[in-house]
């Protein structure tokens, strides 16, 4: 969650610089096309009249005087051509050079000022070059001024044109060097500024868009990054002169682009609004696909009256989702619809500009479509619509984030509650196990003990020495049942030194006299109440035996350990008893109720053993006497 929640605000942030960046291309675009509105012939005198000679491919020529701006497209639809423009400069002083500025000339073209060259652009009937796309400016040096008594100035403009490609001739500026510099430069503004500014922060949103698609699947985002991305061939073209296809290939590209990006926005307005009314996603749809067949058809069939019809029914359903918006806003549904409504009048308004002015060049016609900038409030309108979307998205991550704070403190202090009851019922558990054990080991031992006393002080004639025995066999449980439990620290050689203590008087007593050879002992953590216990009865067992059965004057109890190596495979402590008596088999021997007590005596030694984990070796020694060997691992 912590990483989702991370990679959400890194969006945010993303989204929030990219609509500040879309801000101030904003406002630089709209103090550029400011700037480029004052007076441009204030400084400079303009042409606007020529004397023409227009040579159709399929068509006669003929001569004219024409109006600038001329649109060869208009004069010859669908027709390529040359023509011939010429026009008297005014009169300059002749110590001066002076400049000229072109509002559009091409698609190729030569200018000539009195029969020389002075610029040429592109080659005459290369369709590799369209100069058709910005203004271009021209120095007129004073080596090429005719003098006053030979008249004035003669400029001549010729001019190769491609089909539906926009050629002609636009007014020509005259003034001095600097007058055209400025000139151009504010130009230069609108026609390559402007559309870098733009196409960058197409490809800006335009990638944020599809990122946003590819990680949601949201279709809203989607449609924007297709529009933003046909959006953006139209304003690269106005970037080079030179073209990466043929012409009309590279035509028929543009077109598609523009076609589309109109109608992806419509959609992506009516997915924003979430209204899509059937028939109005169906006209979209058709639309697209109009496009995407009108357009080849027109630039390769020399038609430009299809490409028309397309942008007509474009213009229809710019119409039809801007009825929509408005319907939105009036009711008031969305507070995204005022400026959904705000940016569509402005760029239905410049399409029907671009429609009526540009194409069908009505009044003269327009030279500079308006549409290409209008379009760049929806960029704007899309990088709000993230921030907020992504303002919302934090919010609820936040708002999960507590939610799930608030969950797992509550499952921490059951957890904790249910850690506190397992614990009290462990400690009670290990209580009553600890209750039960000494329980059995009483029941098993001092029990069994009392149980033989009370049956041999019932019997007639009783042997003192016999019930002194007996009581001291339960004295003996007793004292290592309660030995069992006194902390040892995991230390053995206390466990024998209490064994000590408690056997020793005993043994000296019947006259065996006893050594103890204990060594230091490693800690071993296995010595639980229950194993010294056990330990200490094999132990019992054996002296025991001593008394009864050995006859013996002498035992020794040797206590030492050994570590793990190749040898031994782990680490062992190593417990000898051995005495000096007549040894296992001749003890046995004796007679046949000690042999069964004494059998029976050795099968619960080993089995004592193998209950705590170690082995046991009873066998008589070589000198004489018995010796058992109890080797009992080491555990970690």
């Amino acid at each position: 969650m912590r990483r989702a929640n991370s990679a959400c605000c890194l969006e945010l942030v993303a989204a929030r610089w990219l609509l500040r960046c879309q801000l101030i291309a904003a406002m630089l675009a709209c103090a550029m096309l400011a700037a480029c509105g004052g007076q441009e012939a204030s400084a400079t005198a303009v042409l606007d009249t020529a004397e023409a000679v227009l040579v159709p491919e399929a068509a006669p020529a003929r001569e004219e005087r024409v109006a600038l701006r001329h649109r060869w497209d208009k004069a010859f639809p669908g027709q390529a051509g040359r023509a011939t423009y010429r026009l008297v400069l005014p009169a300059a002083p002749l110590r001066e050079p002076f400049a000229l500025f072109f509002e559009q000339v091409g698609n190729q073209a030569e200018v000539r000022v009195n029969g020389r060259v002075l610029q040429r652009i592109g080659v005459l009937g290369d369709a590799r070059v369209d100069g058709g796309k910005t203004g271009q400016s021209v120095v007129v040096p004073v080596a090429v001024r005719r003098s006053e008594r030979d008249g004035r100035d003669e400029l001549v403009v010729e001019a190769s044109m491609q089909a539906l490609r926009g050629g002609g001739l636009g007014r020509v500026h005259v003034g001095s060097l600097a007058a055209i510099e400025a000139l151009e430069a504010r130009r230069r503004v609108v026609e390559v500024a402007a559309p870098a500014a733009y196409a960058a922060s197409l490809m800006l949103m335009g990638g944020l868009a599809a990122g946003l698609w590819w990680r949601q699947r949201v279709a809203l985002y989607g449609c924007f990054s297709l529009a933003a991305l046909f959006g953006v061939l139209r304003h690269i073209d106005h970037l080079w002169l030179a073209v990466p296809l043929p012409w009309p290939l590279w035509g028929a590209l543009l077109a598609i682009g523009y076609g589309c990006q109109l109608a992806f926005i419509a959609r992506f307005v009516l997915l924003l609004l979430d209204r899509d009314p059937r028939w109005l996603v169906r006209a979209i749809q058709v639309a697209i696909g109009l496009v995407l067949v009108l357009a080849p058809l027109s630039f390769w069939l020399g038609m430009p009256v299809l490409w028309t019809a397309a942008l007509a029914l474009l213009e229809g359903v710019g119409l039809a989702a801007f009825g929509v918006v408005l319907n939105e806003a009036w009711r008031g549904r969305q507070r995204i619809a005022w400026f959904l409504l705000g940016a569509g009048g402005i760029v239905l308004a410049a399409g029907t500009h671009d429609f009526l002015f540009v194409r069908l060049a009505w009044h003269g016609g327009a030279s500079t479509p308006l549409t290409p900038h209008a379009m760049f409030f929806f960029v704007l309108i899309l990088a709000g619509v993230v921030v907020q979307r992504h303002n919302r998205s934090v919010a609820d991550y936040r708002a999960l984030n507590e939610h799930l704070a608030e969950r797992v403190a509550e499952r921490e202090r059951q957890l904790v509650e249910a850690s506190d009851a397992l614990r009290v019922q462990q400690q009670e558990q290990a209580v009553l196990t600890e209750r039960q054990r000494i329980m059995r080991e009483i029941h098993d031992g001092i029990g069994s003990q009392l149980v033989g006393l009370l049956g041999m002080v019932g019997q007639p004639h009783a042997d003192p020495a016999a019930l002194e025995e007996q009581v001291q066999y339960a004295l003996d449980e007793m004292r290592m049942a309660v030995d069992s439990l006194q902390p040892v620290h995991s230390d053995l050689a206390t466990v024998l030194a209490t064994l000590r203590y408690r056997l020793q008087p005993r043994l000296q007593a019947a006259g065996i006299e006893v050594v103890w050879d204990v060594a230091a002992l490693p800690p071993m953590v296995q010595l639980s109440p229950q194993a010294i216990l056990q330990m200490q009865r094999i132990l019992l067992e054996a002296f025991t035996n001593v008394l009864k059965h050995a006859h013996a004057s002498r035992v020794t109890v040797h206590a030492h350990w050994h570590g793990a190596d190749a040898a031994n495979a782990e680490a062992a402590i190593v417990l000898k008893l051995s005495d000096d008596g007549v040894g296992l088999e001749a003890g046995l021997a004796a007679n046949s109720a000690a042999s069964a007590d004494r059998g029976h005596g050795l099968r619960n030694m080993r089995a004592r053993a193998s209950a705590i984990g170690a082995s046991l070796q009873i066998d008589n020694l070589t000198g004489g006497g018995t010796g058992l060997v109890l080797e009992w691992p080491i555990r970690g």
